[in-house]
């Protein structure tokens, strides 16, 4: 069964990432986000009969879409949770299109969202596995984790400090003509990030992502029925996953993710190669996983994206838009909706809607989405219906 065309997002909404969210709920934000989408799809709640939710609600770790289907009024004939980090938003596309053609459904609500109140954050023992193989010698938390892959690069291949402290600054730059995005209008230079703190060798303060609270939701159809929705339907190409660990010390290797082979299945099932895509949206919680993502989506040759960078453009008007709404880094990650906000951007670069930051003729888009520190990685290729 391939998923060519078969089905299109034809809603979508975002809740902007902030710093903070005092005072508001996970399914406050969910409930918000759901009715912006099933309204963007020119569609009432009674035609949602499908949905797919993150792993937890607030404090709901068990039973997650029956609790938020009965927070929205909804009675899907299909739920599930999608638990792949930062990967579950593009993750939930191809698997609402799957179900779609299973015919377990016809309409599939996919939402995410987060709150962050740094004056209340549960605290929970944390009973991961890792713990065995790489807490007790202090190897916790993404920081490090993507530190080493940053330094490997490096050790391999040369990579610079400088080469690495460029994907901030373009980002910054994008978010330039976002005005939802955290730090627009606050432009940076290589050697602002170089300057910044040290946060875990090599990778300092403005090449890791800030926490936000916010959300990111969409609406995935049949094709035929989406072409009478109210915006031109977005229709999934092609869809690839890939998952090799969850634990750093377990990963095959630290400078090959496994997008590559996500990206390639994605554009194998689309029909088409990397010079054949308008828009990249691409997960970049770090600096090094966008420099990694782009050597994987075939952009560049593996171990050349630091010089490779410095001569291209990245903007909106650039030969290779990547970002355009200005990316985790300087738009802002709300927690595992920071890969459903690359989404959202590209079924808006792909109608035509992004405003400013509008790239000309866009008909093709690549979304990425990581998570488990470059162990669960999904990518979907989406299409103009024009």
């Amino acid at each position: 069964m391939t998923l060519h065309g078969s089905c299109a997002v034809t809603g979508v909404a975002e809740i902007p990432p902030r710093r903070t969210t005092r005072g508001q709920t996970t399914l406050g934000l969910i409930g918000r986000l759901a009715a912006a989408a099933v309204a963007d799809a020119g569609l009432e709640p009674s035609d949602v009969d499908g949905l797919l939710v993150g792993p937890q609600v607030g404090e709901t770790p068990q039973h997650v879409p029956a609790t938020v289907a009965e927070y929205l009024g909804l009675e899907p004939r299909y739920g599930d949770v999608v638990d792949l980090g930062g990967a579950a938003g593009p993750g939930m596309i191809w698997r609402a299109a799957a179900a779609i053609r299973a015919g377990m459904c016809d309409t599939v609500l996919c939402v995410l969202a987060n709150t962050r109140d740094p004056d209340n954050v549960p605290r929970s023992p944390n009973r991961n596995p890792i713990r065995e193989f790489e807490v007790p010698y202090g190897a916790s938390g993404a920081n490090q984790a993507y530190a080493m892959a940053a330094a490997r690069h490096m050790a391999d291949f040369g990579t610079t400090a400088e080469q690495l402290a460029s994907v901030p600054v373009f980002e910054r730059r994008n978010a330039g003509l976002n005005p939802d995005a955290v730090f627009h209008g606050k432009d940076i230079a290589v050697e602002d990030v170089l300057s910044s703190p040290m946060i875990a060798w090599p990778l300092r303060r403005l090449e890791i992502v800030m926490p936000c609270g916010g959300g990111a939701a969409a609406v995935v159809q049949r094709a035929d029925p989406a072409r009478r929705a109210p915006h031109c339907p977005v229709l999934l190409l092609g869809a690839g996953e890939k998952l090799t660990h969850r634990s750093l010390s377990q990963a095959p290797e630290l400078t090959t993710t496994p997008l590559a082979a996500a990206i390639a299945t994605s554009y194998d099932m689309a029909g088409v190669q990397a010079n054949d895509v308008d828009v990249f949206s691409l997960y970049d919680c770090y600096s090094i996983m966008l420099a990694l993502t782009l050597e994987d989506a075939g952009l560049c040759r593996k171990g050349d994206v630091g010089p490779w960078m410095a001569d291209q453009d990245f903007s909106s008007t650039g030969n290779f838009p990547v970002n355009p709404h200005g990316g985790q880094l300087a738009c802002g990650q709300a927690d595992l909706a920071g890969g459903m906000c690359h989404l959202v951007e590209a079924v808006r670069q792909l109608r035509g809607e992004a405003g400013a930051r509008q790239v000309t003729d866009a008909e093709l888009a690549l979304v990425t989405g990581n998570g488990a520190t470059l162990g669960e990685e999904v990518a979907i290729v989406l299409g103009a219906a024009g």
